[in-house]
């Protein structure tokens, strides 16, 4: 086997949340492309572009609507899973929101519902998944976590909470399961120009300076977090454990 060989991801199944759109768009449609059947779990059970792009690579998808915060979600997505696939093999936890408020201000109905889909689901997609990976004695979760997995931000206290929590996971999961034939690793996406983000990019002052902060001039792309994605999916990061991986533009560098 070459080395490209060991990026590859033929014959297996890969489960993505929130593959509809923004970074699990991206994520997902590279996983195809690697060679993975897909599902994406999403609110909406459409998932019409990723639909495409599964196809383009000749890859089967099974689109899923589904709560994130309720507590069945994850039992319900790795039931249809295996009865569909009879399978699985990765599992990206990648949906999230997002709530803006001074932390002063900050509404318990906005902390609990970011800290349901950020922190409680992505747990709970672990743990409901993560039982067949290390019954089977292989697979691999990638979560995703945040540049607010090292810092705090600014207005977006239960976004930063969960995301340190999720960095915190990852290695939590990692002391458990590595020894055990699964990876548990991490991404953590810098500033994105994607949906979360239109707040941030509308604002004239935050997006220069924001910008310039930056020491790759620009912000990142979906194509950008896709290739660590692949590689972490992949056997080519067998001996990959427990880390966040920070793809940010150099923004931790400064």
């Amino acid at each position: 086997m070459t080395i490209l060989d060991q990026f590859r991801l033929d014959g297996r199944v890969a489960v993505v949340t929130g593959g509809n759109r923004g970074l699990g768009l991206g994520i997902a449609a590279a996983l195809a492309e690697a060679g993975a059947d897909l599902v994406s779990v999403q609110r909406a059970p459409a998932a019409p572009e990723l639909a495409g792009r599964a196809a383009a690579a000749g890859r089967r998808l099974l689109p899923l609507g589904l709560d994130l915060a309720a507590d069945d979600a994850a039992a319900r997505a790795l039931a249809a899973t295996l009865e569909h696939y009879g399978r699985v093999d990765i599992l990206v936890n990648n949906a999230g929101i997002q709530r803006r408020a001074p932390a002063g201000d900050f509404a318990l109905a906005d902390w609990d519902a970011v800290l349901a889909v950020n922190q409680r689901a992505v747990f709970l997609f672990c743990q409901t998944f993560g039982r067949v990976l290390v019954g089977q004695g292989h697979g691999k979760i990638i979560n995703v976590a945040s540049l607010l997995s090292f810092q705090g931000g600014i207005t977006v206290p239960a976004y930063a909470a969960a995301k340190h929590a999720v960095a915190g996971l990852t290695k939590a999961l990692c002391n458990e399961w590595a020894g055990r034939g699964v990876n548990v690793n991490a991404i953590a996406p810098g500033y994105m120009d994607t949906a979360m983000n239109a707040a941030l990019r509308a604002d004239p002052e935050r997006d220069r300076a924001i910008g310039e902060r930056i020491p790759a001039g620009r912000w990142g792309t979906p194509d950008d977090v896709a290739g660590a994605a692949v590689f972490l999916a992949s056997a080519a990061a067998d001996y990959v454990h427990g880390q966040t991986l920070a793809i940010d533009g150099g923004w931790l560098a400064r």
